[in-house]
This record gives structure tokens, sequence and C-alpha cells, in this order.
């Protein structure tokens, strides 16, 4: 897929490496020993359910861009936009790979199918309690090569949650991703950039407070979850710009710009909101807030698949998914002509508290399937992926006891790397966060 207009980009065609699928990882003991009080998913989600074309007006968004003039504006009085080879080219943060891993950060990885790479933050990251990682995209959904330029890049969405304090009350909903330069599987680096929102024409920009529960780099945009799940916010990835001001404060400092503390800010070029007003959860035909957020290649065109956020009581769960426009001039939006975004289609399925949904279409398939990851029921335990189609569901069983609960702890969003087959997700469990890929052949092959 190529860029076009003012966004098109040199294509290196990169090969990638050999080792990216990396090799198995062994699970300590203690990993594949699930109690069933930890088993999650024990009663099958059974088969999606279609919704009928009107029931899926709650669906519908309309998009609003913020105007070249206030982008052109901000980006020309930070010093011009840096990119994201220039973020690459600055990162000061190490990922240890699995075998630097602690023993309770491995545990909790996938009990089955294993993970084939595997890798944690850097100790600081990995201990804090007061940013939380929710969701994961890659360059391999950014572009069907897999490649940004010359790098393999992993995006992971991070949101302030800690409250307590004045200063972690003012912090409290900050959103930032780290990116992740993967093109050397052996040594992946990233610096963190903070989502901001241009005001006052250009000339300032206040911080984005959202969940990320859901993110998607598709061609030169990034699409992400909204505050409460209210929709969703667009972001321009060759608009990366760099603060000058290094201070607590966010936006427009004396003659320069600060970030509260972060180099680079990525300013939100627009927004997708709910034609039907704010989103309400846990009434089933009410506007849903949505949860997580993947792509699917395999449709025409290529696809945006979204989850209803969970709600304080089990229900059926929304699962839809939105076209990308296929207009030249229009790279990486969804809405056509007029603003609108209608859901392609949509399902409900039993499966509840979803932390994130994949959908794809093998070659030749009749259908495609999709990938259904959730939490577990009890305290602490692993979580369950199940494979659902209209037909029915499977997932794969890990212990004697036959449980499901055979997926990561406090799984995360998911997305799949076309070029190398992995499905990517991370885990949100304190002192135990990793981001790790599995085959999504393992995954089928897994339900036997």
């Amino acid at each position: 897929m190529k860029q076009r207009g003012r966004h098109r980009r040199r294509r290196r065609g990169q090969a990638l490496r050999a080792t990216l699928a990396g090799t198995a990882l062994a699970l300590t003991a203690a990993a594949t020993l699930i109690s069933t009080s930890q088993a999650t998913g024990a009663n099958s989600p059974g088969g999606l359910t279609a919704l009928r074309v009107g029931a899926s007006s709650q669906l519908r968004l309309h998009e609003n861009l913020t105007s070249r003039d206030a982008l052109d504006t901000l980006s020309g009085t930070m010093g011009g936009n840096v990119g994201v080879d220039g973020v690459l080219g600055d990162t000061d943060h190490s990922m240890r790979n699995a075998a630097d891993c602690t023993t309770d950060e491995r545990a909790a990885l996938p009990v089955e199918p294993t993970a084939t790479r595997a890798y944690c933050w850097d100790d600081a990251d990995a201990r804090t309690t007061q940013w939380r990682p929710r969701s994961v995209t890659t360059s391999g959904d950014a572009d069907d090569d897999g490649a940004w330029g010359t790098h393999q890049v992993i995006l992971s969405g991070w949101t302030h949650r800690d409250g307590r304090g004045a200063a972690s009350a003012r912090d409290r909903g900050l959103a930032r991703i780290a990116f992740v330069d993967a093109t050397d599987p052996d040594a992946l680096r990233y610096r963190w950039v903070l989502l901001v929102a241009p005001r006052a024409g250009g000339r300032d920009f206040t911080a984005v407070r959202t969940g990320l529960g859901g993110m998607v780099w598709y061609q030169d945009k990034l699409i992400v979850t909204a505050d409460h799940g209210d929709g969703l916010l667009v972001f321009d990835l060759h608009r990366l710009l760099r603060a000058d001001v290094d201070s607590p404060a966010v936006g427009r400092v004396g003659h320069g710009y600060s970030a509260a503390g972060y180099r680079y800010v990525l300013p939100a070029i627009g927004s997708y909101d709910p034609e039907g007003g704010s989103c309400t959860r846990g009434r089933d035909h009410a506007v849903p807030c949505i949860g997580s957020l993947s792509l699917d290649r395999t449709t025409a065109p290529d696809s945006l698949v979204a989850t209803e956020a969970a709600g304080d009581r089990p229900q059926r769960t929304r699962l839809w998914r939105y076209a990308f426009s296929t207009a030249a001039y229009r790279t990486g939006l969804l809405a056509d002509a007029q603003g609108h975004v209608d859901a392609a289609e949509a399902y409900t399925t039993k499966g509840s508290a979803i932390s994130g949904a994949l959908a794809h279409r093998s070659a030749g398939a009749r259908e495609a399937q999709w990938y259904i990851a959730r939490p577990s029921d009890g305290s602490g335990g692993h979580g369950s992926l199940w494979r659902q189609n209209g037909d029915g569901a499977g997932a794969a069983t890990c212990t004697a006891d036959q449980s499901h609960a055979c997926w990561g702890l406090g799984t995360g969003s998911l997305s799949y790397w076309q070029r190398t087959g992995e499905l990517w997700s991370l885990s949100d469990t304190a002192e135990r966060r990793v981001l790790y890929a599995v085959p999504l052949a393992s995954v089928d092959g897994s339900l036997g």
C-alpha cells in the first residue's frame, strides 16, 4: 500500500529478519498451574449473532477534523514536524528481552499457545503504579510490508490512572504512547510521546485525557479510543512535534512549549463522535462506548474493528467494523465525503468484559474468524482467547480440569502483524507488564 500526495513516503522494501518470529519461550511450571477458581470463560460464548441493519444505527459516527491552518500553525511555531523517524532516532529507554524478564513477568505470558517473542519494559515503567498499558498496534498495521521507512515499529498506549495527591490528580487521565523501534528484535528501544490537542487556533495545545483501550495505526494515521470510550480520536503520524521546555506544564510556556516533562507530543487532528449522542455502558439499545480497536486487512476495503466497552453487568457485547476510505486524499481516515461513518457489519456475542478483539479471514475461508480476548473472572488469573464465528466458539484448554484460562494475565488489546503472522498483545498487571507475540497459526492450532 503506497502513501499518496503530501503523505508519500519512500518505501525501502526492507525484508523482515528471519529471527523476528523468534523461538518458543519456556514458561515456568508455576505459570501452567491455574486453579479452577482462576479459570475464565468456562462457559462458551457461543456463536456470533448478526445485527440487523437498523439495529446498527447506534454505531454511526461523524467526522470532525481540525483545520489544517491550526495544525500548520502549531507545527510552525514548534519548529516543524519531526515524524516517526525523528522520535525513533532519539530513543532513551531499552526493553528487556524475555531472558531478562523476571519470573513473575514471564508468568504473565500465555500458557497455551506459548509466546514466541516477549519483552519487558525498563525498570521504572515496569514498576510504576500510576501508568497502565492498555493497547498495542504496529507498523504491520500501518503498511502491508510491515515497515515504516526503514523501521519496524511497535506502539503501546498507556494511561495515567493514579489520582492520589495533587500532582497525581493533575496528571490523571494523561495518555502517552511508547514508540518502540523493533527493527532489531534483539535490542528494542523506545521513547514516550504525549498525546495532545491543538487549541487557540494552533498557538497552544492541551493534554488529551483518554483511556487508550484501543489503538490502530493505519497508513499515516493513528486512531485511538476517546475519553470514556465516547467515540474516537485521530492523529497524523507525520505531525509529531518536539517540546522545547522541560516543565510539569502542558502547552505554551512563555516563548516555548512544555509537555509535562516529555520531549515529544502528537497533536490530534480530529475526532469521530457518535451521531446518537454520548455513549452509555450496559444498555443494549443505547450508543455503545468503544472498548478496543484492531485492524482487519482481509476485508475490501480494509476495516477498523471495534468492541463495546464492558458495563456494570454481564451482557451481550457488540462487535462491529468500519470501512476505511479509499480516496487518495483521505489516507487512513474512515468517513465518506460528507463526514458520516456507518458500520459495515455488526454482531453480538455472549462474551462479556472483552479486552481485545481481532477479525481475520484466511485465504479461501468462507467467513472471518473473530478472536475475542477476555480477562479472568477471578482475581489475578489468566484470561481466555476465544475464536468465534456464526457457528460457535472454541478456545484452547491448558490444564487437567480443561480450563480455558490459557491466555495472558491482565490481557490488553490485540493486533495482527500480517507479514509475520504474529498476534501481538500485552499484559496490564502491576509489575507483570509484558509485550508479547504469538503466531496466529498457533492460536488456531491450539484449538485442535
